[in-house]
Protein backbone atom coordinates (compact mmCIF):
# COMPACT_ATOMS: atom_id res chain seq x y z
CA UNK A 1 0.00 0.00 0.00
CA UNK A 2 0.91 4.02 -1.10
CA UNK A 3 1.66 5.73 2.13
CA UNK A 4 -0.07 8.53 2.01
CA UNK A 5 -0.50 12.11 4.24
CA UNK A 6 1.83 12.37 7.25
CA UNK A 7 2.56 8.53 6.83
CA UNK A 8 4.65 9.78 3.51
CA UNK A 9 7.24 11.85 5.39
CA UNK A 10 10.36 10.76 4.87
CA UNK A 11 13.00 10.86 8.03
CA UNK A 12 15.93 12.77 7.52
CA UNK A 13 19.37 11.71 7.13
CA UNK A 14 21.79 13.09 9.45
CA UNK A 15 23.37 15.71 6.59
CA UNK A 16 20.02 16.51 5.79
CA UNK A 17 19.35 16.90 9.55
CA UNK A 18 22.30 19.54 9.87
CA UNK A 19 20.86 21.77 6.94
CA UNK A 20 18.08 22.49 8.26
CA UNK A 21 19.47 23.78 11.57
CA UNK A 22 22.02 25.11 10.07
CA UNK A 23 19.79 27.47 8.07
CA UNK A 24 17.41 28.21 10.74
CA UNK A 25 20.14 29.16 12.77
CA UNK A 26 21.37 31.33 10.02
CA UNK A 27 17.05 32.65 9.84
CA UNK A 28 17.31 33.75 13.20
CA UNK A 29 20.62 35.58 13.21
CA UNK A 30 19.22 37.35 10.14
CA UNK A 31 16.07 38.58 11.38
CA UNK A 32 16.15 42.71 12.44
CA UNK A 33 14.13 41.26 15.76
CA UNK A 34 15.79 40.00 18.99
CA UNK A 35 15.26 36.40 19.93
CA UNK A 36 16.10 34.72 22.76
CA UNK A 37 15.34 31.45 24.25
CA UNK A 38 15.31 30.92 28.31
CA UNK A 39 15.21 27.87 30.24
CA UNK A 40 12.76 26.66 33.25
CA UNK A 41 14.88 23.83 34.05
CA UNK A 42 17.48 26.31 35.21
CA UNK A 43 17.83 28.21 37.97
CA UNK A 44 16.21 31.99 37.43
CA UNK A 45 15.26 31.16 33.73
CA UNK A 46 18.33 32.38 32.64
CA UNK A 47 18.80 33.10 28.91
CA UNK A 48 20.53 29.95 26.70
CA UNK A 49 20.28 31.71 23.54
CA UNK A 50 20.09 35.16 21.83
CA UNK A 51 20.47 36.22 18.24
CA UNK A 52 22.33 38.53 16.66
CA UNK A 53 19.07 40.92 16.20
CA UNK A 54 18.87 41.00 20.33
CA UNK A 55 22.73 42.08 19.89
CA UNK A 56 21.98 44.96 18.04
CA UNK A 57 18.86 46.24 19.70
CA UNK A 58 20.19 45.95 23.46
CA UNK A 59 23.45 46.98 22.35
CA UNK A 60 24.33 43.51 25.01
CA UNK A 61 26.51 40.72 23.35
CA UNK A 62 25.42 37.11 23.47
CA UNK A 63 28.29 36.38 26.23
CA UNK A 64 26.78 39.30 27.76
CA UNK A 65 23.56 38.41 28.36
CA UNK A 66 23.93 34.14 28.40
CA UNK A 67 23.09 33.07 31.84
CA UNK A 68 21.31 36.08 32.97
CA UNK A 69 17.52 36.20 33.55
CA UNK A 70 16.54 38.79 31.00
CA UNK A 71 15.47 41.89 34.22
CA UNK A 72 18.61 43.32 33.14
CA UNK A 73 16.65 45.06 30.68
CA UNK A 74 14.51 46.96 32.88
CA UNK A 75 15.63 50.22 34.57
CA UNK A 76 14.11 52.78 36.85
CA UNK A 77 10.29 53.99 34.71
CA UNK A 78 10.11 50.61 33.59
CA UNK A 79 6.24 50.15 34.37
CA UNK A 80 5.69 47.72 36.93
CA UNK A 81 2.32 46.39 35.91
CA UNK A 82 4.01 45.63 32.48
CA UNK A 83 6.64 43.50 34.71
CA UNK A 84 3.79 41.67 36.42
CA UNK A 85 2.21 40.60 32.92
CA UNK A 86 4.88 38.80 32.08
CA UNK A 87 5.66 37.32 35.44
CA UNK A 88 2.16 36.10 35.56
CA UNK A 89 2.42 34.98 32.46
CA UNK A 90 5.34 33.01 33.60
CA UNK A 91 3.63 31.71 36.07
CA UNK A 92 1.06 30.06 34.77
CA UNK A 93 2.85 29.35 31.25
CA UNK A 94 0.99 31.40 28.73
CA UNK A 95 1.66 33.32 26.48
CA UNK A 96 2.00 37.22 26.63
CA UNK A 97 3.00 40.51 24.51
CA UNK A 98 3.35 43.91 26.16
CA UNK A 99 5.06 47.60 25.80
CA UNK A 100 7.64 47.87 27.89
CA UNK A 101 10.22 50.22 28.70
CA UNK A 102 13.31 49.04 28.62
CA UNK A 103 17.23 49.86 28.56
CA UNK A 104 19.79 48.93 26.03
CA UNK A 105 23.66 48.25 27.56
CA UNK A 106 24.66 52.06 27.29
CA UNK A 107 21.29 53.40 29.38
CA UNK A 108 19.25 54.63 26.37
CA UNK A 109 15.91 53.45 26.78
CA UNK A 110 13.82 52.11 24.32
CA UNK A 111 10.00 50.61 24.02
CA UNK A 112 10.04 46.80 23.59
CA UNK A 113 6.78 45.34 22.39
CA UNK A 114 8.29 41.92 23.82
CA UNK A 115 5.96 38.86 23.08
CA UNK A 116 7.15 35.64 25.05
CA UNK A 117 6.00 32.31 24.13
CA UNK A 118 6.09 28.89 26.18
CA UNK A 119 7.63 26.02 25.05
CA UNK A 120 6.63 22.66 26.43
CA UNK A 121 7.93 18.83 26.17
CA UNK A 122 6.11 15.77 24.91
CA UNK A 123 4.48 15.84 28.57
CA UNK A 124 3.26 19.21 28.06
CA UNK A 125 5.12 20.58 30.71
CA UNK A 126 6.72 24.13 29.94
CA UNK A 127 10.34 23.72 29.57
CA UNK A 128 11.67 27.02 27.88
CA UNK A 129 10.23 30.18 26.64
CA UNK A 130 11.02 31.90 23.33
CA UNK A 131 11.23 35.96 23.58
CA UNK A 132 10.44 37.87 20.68
CA UNK A 133 11.56 41.59 21.06
CA UNK A 134 10.76 44.69 18.14
CA UNK A 135 11.89 48.33 18.85
CA UNK A 136 8.69 50.24 18.51
CA UNK A 137 10.47 53.56 20.11
CA UNK A 138 9.40 55.60 16.62
CA UNK A 139 5.39 54.36 17.21
CA UNK A 140 5.49 55.25 20.91
CA UNK A 141 7.18 58.82 20.16
CA UNK A 142 4.86 59.59 17.46
CA UNK A 143 1.61 58.19 19.92
CA UNK A 144 3.27 60.90 22.71
CA UNK A 145 3.24 63.15 20.43
CA UNK A 146 -0.15 62.97 18.55
CA UNK A 147 -1.08 62.87 22.45
CA UNK A 148 0.57 66.13 23.39
CA UNK A 149 -0.89 67.67 20.08
CA UNK A 150 -4.51 66.29 20.63
CA UNK A 151 -4.25 68.05 24.38
CA UNK A 152 -2.88 71.24 22.55
CA UNK A 153 -6.25 70.60 20.57
CA UNK A 154 -8.51 70.17 23.65
CA UNK A 155 -7.48 73.55 25.52
CA UNK A 156 -7.62 75.19 22.54
CA UNK A 157 -10.99 73.99 22.12
CA UNK A 158 -11.58 74.34 25.42
CA UNK A 159 -10.43 78.54 25.44
CA UNK A 160 -12.33 79.04 22.38
CA UNK A 161 -15.43 77.35 24.02
CA UNK A 162 -14.95 79.95 26.79
CA UNK A 163 -14.45 82.97 24.20
CA UNK A 164 -17.26 82.01 22.32
CA UNK A 165 -19.50 82.11 25.20
CA UNK A 166 -18.24 85.41 26.60
CA UNK A 167 -18.75 86.57 23.31
CA UNK A 168 -22.03 85.53 23.01
CA UNK A 169 -23.16 86.84 26.39
CA UNK A 170 -21.72 90.44 25.30
CA UNK A 171 -24.21 89.78 21.98
CA UNK A 172 -27.18 89.01 24.50
CA UNK A 173 -26.51 92.13 26.38
CA UNK A 174 -26.92 93.94 23.59
CA UNK A 175 -30.49 92.80 23.22
CA UNK A 176 -33.45 93.88 25.01
CA UNK A 177 -33.28 93.19 28.57
CA UNK A 178 -36.94 94.03 28.90
CA UNK A 179 -39.99 94.89 27.20
CA UNK A 180 -39.59 98.63 26.71
CA UNK A 181 -43.12 100.38 28.81
CA UNK A 182 -43.96 102.36 25.25
CA UNK A 183 -47.49 103.73 26.01
CA UNK A 184 -49.87 102.98 22.72
CA UNK A 185 -48.29 99.86 22.04
CA UNK A 186 -47.37 96.33 22.77
CA UNK A 187 -43.99 94.71 21.89
CA UNK A 188 -42.71 91.08 22.00
CA UNK A 189 -39.71 89.33 19.79
CA UNK A 190 -38.49 86.20 19.33
CA UNK A 191 -34.99 85.27 18.90
CA UNK A 192 -33.32 81.54 18.47
CA UNK A 193 -29.66 81.80 17.40
CA UNK A 194 -28.40 79.00 14.99
CA UNK A 195 -24.81 79.16 16.07
CA UNK A 196 -23.55 80.40 19.92
CA UNK A 197 -23.29 83.75 18.24
CA UNK A 198 -25.70 85.26 15.83
CA UNK A 199 -25.59 87.30 12.70
CA UNK A 200 -29.12 88.39 13.42
CA UNK A 201 -29.99 91.29 15.95
CA UNK A 202 -32.67 93.69 16.96
CA UNK A 203 -33.75 96.34 19.95
CA UNK A 204 -36.40 98.85 19.80
CA UNK A 205 -36.50 101.98 22.14
CA UNK A 206 -38.32 105.25 23.07
CA UNK A 207 -36.28 107.96 20.68
CA UNK A 208 -38.83 110.41 22.62
CA UNK A 209 -41.91 111.30 24.12
CA UNK A 210 -44.21 110.06 21.03
CA UNK A 211 -41.66 108.42 18.86
CA UNK A 212 -40.44 104.79 18.77
CA UNK A 213 -36.90 103.57 17.00
CA UNK A 214 -36.52 100.03 16.10
CA UNK A 215 -34.41 97.63 13.21
CA UNK A 216 -33.98 94.05 12.48
CA UNK A 217 -30.49 93.35 10.98
CA UNK A 218 -29.47 90.32 9.47
CA UNK A 219 -25.32 89.71 8.54
CA UNK A 220 -24.97 86.96 6.15
CA UNK A 221 -22.73 84.06 7.18
CA UNK A 222 -22.71 82.70 10.87
CA UNK A 223 -20.24 82.53 13.60
CA UNK A 224 -17.64 84.96 14.61
CA UNK A 225 -17.63 87.24 11.65
CA UNK A 226 -21.42 87.91 11.63
CA UNK A 227 -21.24 88.45 14.82
CA UNK A 228 -19.02 91.02 15.05
CA UNK A 229 -20.41 92.66 12.28
CA UNK A 230 -23.67 92.44 13.43
CA UNK A 231 -22.70 93.88 17.05
CA UNK A 232 -20.48 96.77 15.04
CA UNK A 233 -23.59 97.86 13.06
CA UNK A 234 -25.45 98.08 16.17
CA UNK A 235 -23.91 99.83 18.16
CA UNK A 236 -23.85 102.67 15.31
CA UNK A 237 -28.23 102.55 15.95
CA UNK A 238 -27.95 102.64 19.49
CA UNK A 239 -30.01 105.99 21.33
CA UNK A 240 -27.01 108.09 22.44
CA UNK A 241 -27.00 111.20 20.49
CA UNK A 242 -23.53 112.11 18.85
CA UNK A 243 -22.65 108.51 18.99
CA UNK A 244 -25.21 107.00 16.80
CA UNK A 245 -26.40 107.47 12.78
CA UNK A 246 -29.95 107.70 13.86
CA UNK A 247 -29.27 111.52 14.96
CA UNK A 248 -28.45 114.28 12.93
CA UNK A 249 -26.87 117.57 14.47
CA UNK A 250 -29.79 120.04 14.22
CA UNK A 251 -29.21 124.33 13.26
CA UNK A 252 -28.95 124.84 16.97
CA UNK A 253 -26.27 122.57 17.89
CA UNK A 254 -28.24 120.25 19.47
CA UNK A 255 -29.35 116.45 17.61
CA UNK A 256 -32.60 115.80 15.84
CA UNK A 257 -33.85 112.37 14.86
CA UNK A 258 -32.08 111.05 11.21
CA UNK A 259 -34.58 110.70 8.60
CA UNK A 260 -34.64 106.36 8.12
CA UNK A 261 -33.32 106.69 4.38
CA UNK A 262 -30.42 108.89 5.35
CA UNK A 263 -29.40 106.28 7.95
CA UNK A 264 -29.58 103.75 5.88
CA UNK A 265 -27.20 105.94 2.97
CA UNK A 266 -24.90 106.12 6.06
CA UNK A 267 -25.16 102.65 7.55
CA UNK A 268 -24.37 101.58 3.58
CA UNK A 269 -21.03 103.79 3.16
CA UNK A 270 -19.78 102.84 6.72
CA UNK A 271 -19.94 99.02 5.19
CA UNK A 272 -18.62 98.98 1.86
CA UNK A 273 -18.21 95.45 0.21
CA UNK A 274 -15.66 94.04 1.03
CA UNK A 275 -14.57 91.35 -1.38
CA UNK A 276 -12.25 89.41 1.38
CA UNK A 277 -14.87 88.98 3.96
CA UNK A 278 -17.80 89.45 1.50
CA UNK A 279 -20.00 90.37 3.57
CA UNK A 280 -23.53 92.12 3.54
CA UNK A 281 -26.15 92.81 5.96
CA UNK A 282 -29.97 92.84 5.18
CA UNK A 283 -32.24 95.47 7.67
CA UNK A 284 -34.98 97.14 8.67
CA UNK A 285 -34.88 100.47 10.42
CA UNK A 286 -38.12 102.41 11.24
CA UNK A 287 -39.30 105.16 13.65
CA UNK A 288 -43.08 104.62 14.64
CA UNK A 289 -44.73 107.95 15.89
CA UNK A 290 -47.35 106.65 18.53
CA UNK A 291 -49.99 109.60 18.53
CA UNK A 292 -50.85 109.07 14.93
CA UNK A 293 -50.09 105.23 14.34
CA UNK A 294 -47.55 106.31 11.24
CA UNK A 295 -44.56 104.11 10.89
CA UNK A 296 -41.91 105.30 8.49
CA UNK A 297 -39.03 103.01 7.29
CA UNK A 298 -35.97 101.41 4.80
CA UNK A 299 -36.11 97.86 4.08
CA UNK A 300 -32.89 96.34 2.44
CA UNK A 301 -32.62 93.13 1.17
CA UNK A 302 -34.96 91.91 4.16
CA UNK A 303 -37.71 90.10 4.56
CA UNK A 304 -41.05 92.21 4.11
CA UNK A 305 -43.00 93.60 7.44
CA UNK A 306 -46.49 91.71 7.63
CA UNK A 307 -49.53 93.41 9.13
CA UNK A 308 -52.01 91.24 10.28
CA UNK A 309 -55.01 93.94 11.12
CA UNK A 310 -57.44 93.76 13.79
CA UNK A 311 -60.35 94.01 10.75
CA UNK A 312 -59.33 92.61 6.95
CA UNK A 313 -56.79 90.47 6.01
CA UNK A 314 -53.07 90.09 6.68
CA UNK A 315 -50.51 91.06 4.01
CA UNK A 316 -47.14 91.39 3.11
CA UNK A 317 -45.75 95.18 3.06
CA UNK A 318 -43.80 96.03 -0.64
CA UNK A 319 -40.52 94.68 -0.91
CA UNK A 320 -37.36 97.11 -0.55
CA UNK A 321 -34.11 97.43 -2.09
CA UNK A 322 -30.90 95.25 -2.10
CA UNK A 323 -29.21 94.80 1.00
CA UNK A 324 -26.65 96.80 2.41
CA UNK A 325 -22.98 97.15 1.75
CA UNK A 326 -23.27 95.37 -1.53
CA UNK A 327 -23.58 98.32 -3.48
CA UNK A 328 -21.95 101.60 -3.74
CA UNK A 329 -25.53 103.67 -4.32
CA UNK A 330 -27.77 101.69 -3.45
CA UNK A 331 -31.64 103.35 -4.31
CA UNK A 332 -33.83 103.48 -0.87
CA UNK A 333 -37.08 104.71 -0.15
CA UNK A 334 -38.76 105.53 2.61
CA UNK A 335 -41.95 103.62 3.04
CA UNK A 336 -44.64 104.37 5.25
CA UNK A 337 -48.01 102.64 7.22
CA UNK A 338 -50.47 103.47 9.30
CA UNK A 339 -51.20 101.21 12.17
CA UNK A 340 -54.67 101.85 13.70
CA UNK A 341 -55.65 100.14 17.32
CA UNK A 342 -55.60 96.80 17.37
CA UNK A 343 -53.43 96.19 14.13
CA UNK A 344 -50.11 94.11 14.45
CA UNK A 345 -47.01 94.54 12.65
CA UNK A 346 -44.17 91.45 12.65
CA UNK A 347 -40.40 91.82 11.38
CA UNK A 348 -38.89 88.57 11.10
CA UNK A 349 -35.46 87.16 9.60
CA UNK A 350 -35.08 84.65 6.49
CA UNK A 351 -33.73 81.95 9.58
CA UNK A 352 -38.12 82.03 9.82
CA UNK A 353 -39.13 81.92 6.48
CA UNK A 354 -36.49 79.41 5.11
CA UNK A 355 -36.45 76.70 7.96
CA UNK A 356 -36.65 73.54 6.44
CA UNK A 357 -38.53 70.68 7.76
CA UNK A 358 -36.85 66.69 6.54
CA UNK A 359 -38.08 66.35 3.36
CA UNK A 360 -36.05 69.79 3.00
CA UNK A 361 -39.49 72.21 2.19
CA UNK A 362 -39.54 75.69 3.37
CA UNK A 363 -41.23 77.11 6.29
CA UNK A 364 -42.28 80.01 3.68
CA UNK A 365 -43.94 83.03 3.72
CA UNK A 366 -47.61 82.05 3.29
CA UNK A 367 -47.53 79.08 6.29
CA UNK A 368 -45.77 82.12 8.39
CA UNK A 369 -48.94 84.69 7.54
CA UNK A 370 -51.15 81.25 8.51
CA UNK A 371 -50.09 81.43 11.71
CA UNK A 372 -50.10 84.96 12.49
CA UNK A 373 -53.40 85.19 11.84
CA UNK A 374 -54.68 82.08 13.07
CA UNK A 375 -53.88 83.13 16.68
CA UNK A 376 -54.26 87.01 16.68
CA UNK A 377 -56.90 86.60 19.11
CA UNK A 378 -53.76 85.77 21.89
CA UNK A 379 -51.63 87.87 23.51
CA UNK A 380 -49.35 89.17 21.27
CA UNK A 381 -46.19 87.57 22.84
CA UNK A 382 -48.34 84.30 23.30
CA UNK A 383 -48.39 84.72 19.17
CA UNK A 384 -44.78 85.20 18.74
CA UNK A 385 -43.96 81.99 20.90
CA UNK A 386 -46.70 79.78 19.25
CA UNK A 387 -45.09 80.60 15.73
CA UNK A 388 -41.52 80.39 16.97
CA UNK A 389 -42.83 76.55 18.26
CA UNK A 390 -44.39 75.22 15.47
CA UNK A 391 -41.29 76.44 13.63
CA UNK A 392 -39.15 74.01 15.73
CA UNK A 393 -41.54 71.08 15.43
CA UNK A 394 -41.22 71.84 11.33
CA UNK A 395 -37.39 71.47 10.88
CA UNK A 396 -38.08 68.10 13.42
CA UNK A 397 -34.55 66.95 14.35
CA UNK A 398 -33.29 69.02 12.09
CA UNK A 399 -31.35 72.09 13.82
CA UNK A 400 -32.17 75.77 12.35
CA UNK A 401 -29.80 76.50 9.74
CA UNK A 402 -30.02 79.97 10.11
CA UNK A 403 -30.86 82.88 13.34
CA UNK A 404 -34.97 83.16 13.67
CA UNK A 405 -35.65 86.11 14.85
CA UNK A 406 -39.22 87.79 14.99
CA UNK A 407 -39.86 91.60 16.31
CA UNK A 408 -43.58 92.12 16.99
CA UNK A 409 -45.42 95.00 17.67
CA UNK A 410 -49.07 95.90 18.45
CA UNK A 411 -51.09 99.33 18.51
CA UNK A 412 -53.51 99.91 21.27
Amino acid sequence: MKATGSTARRTLNEAEYVEQLELKNRALAATTEGVTISALSLPDNPLIYANDGFERLTGYSVDDVIGRNCRFLQGADTDPEAVEVIRKALREGVACTVQILNYRKDGTPFWNRLSITPVRDADGEVTHHIGIQSDITPQKTAEAALMQANRKIEAANERMRIDLETAAKVQQALLPAETPEVPGCRIAWAFRPATELAGDLFNIYRLDENRVGLYLLDVSGHGVAAALMSVTVSRLLTPIPGRSLIYTEGPDGGYEIADVVKVANRLNEYFPFNTRTAQYFTLIYGVLDIESGVFRYVLSGHPAPIVVPAAGQPRELKSGGPPLGLLPNPSIEEQTIKLDAGDRLYLVTDGLIEAECPDEETFGTERLVRSLTATSHLPLDDTVQTLLRRVEKWTGQRALEDDATMLALEMN
